[in-house]
């Protein structure tokens, strides 16, 4: 028998038991380890793993001439085409897809399955009885029910619509279709028989029956050259012009870029490197990129220099040449040009005669801070009237001005909520189809709807009703529209509705069956006040799928300030985004917040911070939003807050990082533009005005450059840049690298040989952003040596 314990020891044991049972109950549970399941879990729900398990629900119509359409649906097995008729409300499959997969098979002497055919567009007879395609190099047409298929050809071009097809050829030249001699790519003539390519600094043509080719200007000259579009990080041989509708005349400038500071790129070899040389100006530079607008007549090529000053390298929709800045007159006899000023805050309207060149200004607007068009502007030339987009209301709206003597005849479009995009402009009927945001009370107003409306401000009509983000496809006649709408947790359906927003019929809805089998959820929309106290912010909120309540989560912030952009991005669905749930999924609350200087709503909260790129960047409102959620749901740790970036979100990240060290303990900032000196003109000088120095030397940009404070660190920062980015020159990261070696700071940096602007997307660099923040802000080692096979920020 075991002797007695003592009652003062029993005391003390029990004690000292209670007292241990105590302190483990006051002590915050232990942040469980991360292993490689975790990260293969974690990979699981990245785009390529994801992506493909959303089955449908997407209508890309083919319009006919009779407003029929044909689509092609995916589905879990495979594809089908489907037939739409919006008079007999019919869907029903184009042609008999056995029948015809058993008919190719025997005359092609290949094996073909009804739902896994080899071919992605189709072509249908006036009477809708036969179908034509290319399949295995050949063109062939079949009897819509399968009896028969013959090979009448060669395969015709890739892509081919249905008849009565929507056009689109003779704007802009680009990648893809049909190229020169020297695989340059051809911008085609309206009619079809030339296209215009870029050698040798001048525009030339092909023809595209005989294939000969001549040039139309002689005197371009290196980075004095036609049609070029090179300026700042842009590197194209695609053709800038703009066809006269008769395919007589081009419209296009001769681009002047000789006296620009150039910027240098080398790889990264095991021999001699390549340097790349680029003109890219700089903001403040004296010299710029500058366009000599000129009209030229294809016949004769006779070039016509307009007689007006030179413009600028800007566009009303953007910071790149937009050849949608040029219009012309039906006859090809007169030029409509925008131009845009330096600092973005001048823009004008002037018409030119092709012939002569002569040019008369017809309109102008300046504002305080940057002019900004949604929707470009149109001509009217049959009424002489100029469809314009102004926020001069603090809201986008459309307006309609006398085209002869510049004088504002009236607003069309007002009320709260932008006008986002126009989708149809029909002139006889005198009527716009526009999209907007923010209009539909109680409803996220970030999503788009759309509209109808009469040029004269009357007949206003929501074309699209259902709660979410839209996007529309109307018909020719104007009698129909196919409207594709979702959230970013509820998946697309897709509907026709008739030109007064009522149901005609439905069409598709998206299956997430399979996406939700394997334990995906979607994001949280979430609300939050802004840094006033008083205004609405948006945003998403990823969490575990294994989410328990009683834990305590870091939250990281995924952020892109803008201004041109925000956080969040689409708000239409989407199985992922980038790594948000991914790296969720490794122990964090990840969010994405829309906060002030996020375009889409009023003027004066996208320019919040205009002039204040580093100071602001939208932080301030990162912060409050945090704080709003931490508030309401204690899960949430906000003395572990993480922040990364890419590009406008490294920068301020960055920023985030150095001006609010005790809020922020860990940072990842991917190819940062931190200092917009070093950026090209066109941004900076938009969103933070003309670069001015004082005369001590200093200027106005210096203190929104981010290595003005990495004194200022605490936390975890972790820069990287790739060698070849030619988009942020990768100077703007050793910037701030120089500047934390000067200030004796601990920092990680990454540096990846050749890559481009868009490391963020690479599998190793995904690996090293989920290793980064298990380390530093959940405080425990990641597995070593994971491999992220494949990645995808979309």
């Amino acid at each position: 028998m075991r002797p007695s314990t003592p009652r003062i020891a029993v005391l003390f044991l029990v004690s000292a038991a209670l007292l241990t049972v105590s302190v483990a109950a006051s002590q915050p549970a232990q942040t469980p380890q991360v292993t490689a399941a975790d990260y293969a879990r974690a990979e699981g729900f990245l785009a390529p793993n994801v992506n493909d398990l959303v089955v449908g629900g997407q209508v890309s119509a083919n319009w006919l001439d009779d407003d029929q359409f044909w689509y092609r649906n995916e589905l879990a097995d495979g594809a089908e085409f489907i037939l739409v008729d919006p008079e007999t409300r019919t869907r029903q499959r184009a042609f008999d897809h056995e029948r015809l997969a058993a008919a190719l098979s025997a005359a092609s002497g290949e094996s073909y399955e009804a739902l896994d055919l080899p071919f992605n567009s189709i072509e249908l007879s006036d009477d809708n009885s036969r179908v034509s395609f290319d399949a295995d190099e050949r063109r062939w047409t079949c009897d819509v029910d399968g009896s028969s298929c013959s090979a009448v050809g060669a395969a015709e071009s890739a892509g081919r619509g249905g008849r009565g097809g929507r056009g689109g050829r003779g704007g802009r030249g680009g990648g893809g279709g049909p190229t020169s001699s020297d695989d340059r790519p051809l911008a085609v003539s309206p009619d079809g028989t030339l296209g215009a390519f870029i050698r040798d600094w001048n525009l030339w043509v092909r023809d595209m029956e005989s294939g000969r080719e001549r040039p139309l200007t002689s005197d371009g000259v290196e980075y004095f050259g036609y049609a070029t579009d090179n300026a700042g990080w842009r590197f194209s041989d695609r053709a800038m012009v703009r066809w006269s509708p008769d395919s007589r005349k081009i419209a296009t400038q001769q681009q002047d870029e000789r006296q620009v500071g150039e910027m240098y790129f080398i790889n990264t070899t095991a021999g001699h490197p390549t340097l790349r040389v680029t003109r890219y100006p700089l903001p403040g530079d004296p010299e710029v990129a500058m366009l000599h607008r000129v009209v030229i007549d294809v016949e004769s090529a006779e070039v016509t220099r307009l007689e007006m000053p030179l413009d600028y390298h800007r566009a009303t929709l953007g910071d790149d040449i937009d050849m949608n800045d040029y219009q012309w007159s039906p006859d090809g006899s007169r030029l409509a040009i925008a131009s845009v000023s330096r600092d973005h805050k001048h823009v004008w309207v002037s018409v030119a005669d092709a012939a002569t060149g002569a040019v008369r200004k017809v309109m102008e607007e300046r504002i305080a801070t940057h002019y900004e068009s949604h929707t470009g502007w149109n001509v009217l030339w049959e009424t002489n009237e100029l469809l314009w987009y102004s926020e001069r209301d603090d809201w986008g709206h459309l307006y309609l001005y006398d085209l002869q003597s510049g004088a504002l005849k009236h607003q069309i479009t007002r009320g709260d909520g932008p006008v986002l995009s126009l989708e149809r402009l029909d002139e006889e009927e005198r009527t716009i189809w526009f999209g907007a945001n923010g209009r539909e009370p109680g409803r996220d107003p970030y999503f788009r709807h759309f509209y109808r409306i009469d040029l004269d401000g009357g007949d206003y009509v929501l074309l699209t009703p259902d709660d979410g983000n839209h996007s529309i496809q109307p018909s020719p006649s104007g009698r129909y529209l196919v409207d594709t709408y979702s959230q970013p947790d509820v998946p697309p359906v897709a509907t026709l509705r008739d030109a007064d927003g009522d149901l005609v019929m439905p069409l598709e809805e998206a299956d997430i069956s399979r996406l939700l089998a394997i334990g995906w959820q979607p994001p949280i929309p979430i609300t939050m006040k802004a840094r006033d106290g008083e205004t609405d912010i948006y945003g998403l909120m990823f969490r575990p799928t294994d989410f328990d309540p009683a834990r305590k989560y870091p939250i990281v912030n995924q952020v892109y300030p803008g201004p041109q952009s925000g956080s969040t991005g689409s708000r239409s669905f989407s199985a992922a985004r980038g790594d948000r749930q991914a790296l969720a999924e490794l122990g964090f609350i990840v969010v994405s917040i829309d906060g002030m200087g996020t375009p889409g709503r009023s003027k004066s909260f996208q320019d919040a911070y205009f002039g204040a790129m580093g100071r602001d960047n939208t932080i301030p409102d990162q912060i409050a939003g945090m704080e709003d959620l931490a508030a309401r749901y204690p899960w949430i740790d906000l003395e572990q807050v993480g922040i990364w970036g890419h590009s406008g979100g490294g920068f301020a990240t960055t920023s985030a990082m150095f001006r609010y060290p005790e809020f922020f303990k860990v940072g990842i900032a991917e190819s940062g533009n931190h200092d917009q000196r070093v950026y090209e003109d066109d941004w900076g000088e938009r969103y933070q005005g003309l670069l001015e120095r004082s005369p001590d030397g200093g200027d106005n940009y210096e203190i929104e450059a981010n290595q003005s404070f990495a004194k200022d660190l605490q936390g975890r920062l972790l820069l990287a840049h790739g060698t070849m980015d030619t988009n942020v020159p990768p100077d703007e990261t050793l910037l701030v690298v120089d500047a934390l070696i000067d200030a004796n700071k601990d920092f990680d940096l990454l540096i990846m040989p050749n890559q481009p602007h868009g490391l963020g997307r690479h599998p190793y660099f995904v690996r090293k952003r989920w290793d980064f923040f298990v380390k530093h802000l959940l405080g425990v080692d990641p597995p070593e040596g994971y491999r992220v096979p494949a990645a995808s920020d979309n």
